[in-house]
């Protein structure tokens, strides 16, 4: 081979690996660009309000001096049982559960609201064709369950909805979930209310729209409304988010209980509230810690309830099956706020030992005064 030929070989390979990398990045970019267009046209975007329509039958009444029983959960969309840690809370995983493990955690979990048999079940973290939990309709499955015991209407809310979650590696997918509320009790109105976004263009494409599930009652012999208010509250932002909604939703119901209505909301709130006493469950160094709700900003007489004796929440960093019970990451920041003409007879966390769920069920009991 001639001596130019060979120069003209040597100097032609980096152009072609330059070449090569152009159009890699290229490509790349492309799909960036055709990855934020799918997400831009297919957001989620939901109105302030929104009526909703119950589903299923119901028949049972209830009045002024009838007891009634609520149990509240954030079942982790059925993926996230002791086996589990996840990626966002410092630990490895991206997918849960297998189909197996899913099957096994909605099937404790469906046991455990039949075996306490309350009048009203609000849910969190309830998907309903989600890549991470298999697709299974988890809504369905509870309301199929709770209508073979008896009567009950249930009303499902989004708050998640994305077409395709691309991250972390492998992605998360598609995620369709959100709080159900479900009531032996006829529902006259549901509502869903749009609760402030603290996250912009484009974070906010992939992001949780949070919002309120209003569900109402219409109460025997009286003119007021059993109000109940399913709620799951901002989680990872800066701070802004939770502090913005938990003014919107003292608002909503400081004017429900200015009406003389009775008024519960419960749920998983991402903070602790400041009447309650959290210091058995220290936050370790590195560790998520809980905000703090100044109960002080609902203007009314309200009663703030959350059980200091039973954690309702573990971290994600670690599976909890083997790990030491004694020294892990424990939160109290699921339980509801009360109106006052609504006397608590019974409240607590049942202690599952986070086998179904990250979270711990809460329960209670009231009278209608």
């Amino acid at each position: 081979m001639k001596k130019g030929t060979q120069e003209r070989k040597h100097r032609s390979l980096p152009v072609r690996i330059l070449r090569f990398i152009g159009i890699l990045l290229l490509v790349v970019v492309l799909l960036a660009v055709g990855l934020v267009g799918y997400l831009s046209v297919t957001e989620y975007k939901p109105a302030d309000t929104e009526a909703l329509t119950p589903e299923g039958e119901a028949d049972g009444t209830i009045g002024v001096g009838d007891t009634l029983k609520i149990l509240s959960w954030n079942i982790g969309y059925g993926a996230l049982g002791d086996n589990a840690d996840f990626f966002m809370d410092g630990g490895s995983m991206v997918k849960t559960a297998d189909a197996e493990r899913l099957a096994a955690n909605m099937t404790a979990i469906r046991q455990t609201i039949l075996a306490e048999d309350p009048d009203i079940v609000m849910l969190q973290e309830t998907d309903r064709d989600s890549a991470r939990s298999g697709n299974v309709d988890e809504f369905a499955e509870v309301k199929g369950a709770l209508k073979e015991k008896t009567g009950y209407q249930a009303v499902f809310a989004n708050n998640f909805k994305v077409a395709f979650l691309p991250y972390p590696i492998p992605p998360i997918g598609k995620v369709d979930s959100g709080i159900a509320t479900y009531s032996r009790y006829p529902l006259q109105e549901a509502t869903r209310v749009q609760l402030p976004i603290p996250f912009s263009w484009p974070m906010r494409m992939a992001n949780l729209k949070r919002c309120l599930l209003v569900s109402r009652v219409k109460l025997e012999g009286s003119d007021k409304e059993l109000v109940v208010v399913n709620l799951h509250l901002e989680a990872y932002d800066d701070g802004e988010g939770k502090l913005a909604q938990t003014k919107m939703l003292a608002e909503l119901l400081d004017a429900e209980a200015a009406k003389g209505n009775y008024v519960i909301a419960g749920g998983d709130f991402n903070q602790i509230f400041s009447s309650a006493d959290g210091s058995a469950y220290p936050v370790y160094e590195g560790n998520w810690v809980a905000p703090e709700i100044d109960v002080t900003q609902f203007k009314g007489q309200w009663q703030f309830l959350m059980d200091e004796k039973t954690p309702s929440c573990r971290l994600l960093n670690q599976p909890y099956k083997d790990a030491d019970k004694n020294s892990f990451q424990y939160y109290l920041i699921d339980g509801f706020i009360v109106s006052s003409n609504l006397e608590v007879k019974d409240f607590g966390t049942l202690d599952l030992g986070f086998a179904a769920s990250d979270h711990n069920p809460l329960t209670m009991t009231l009278v209608l005064k």
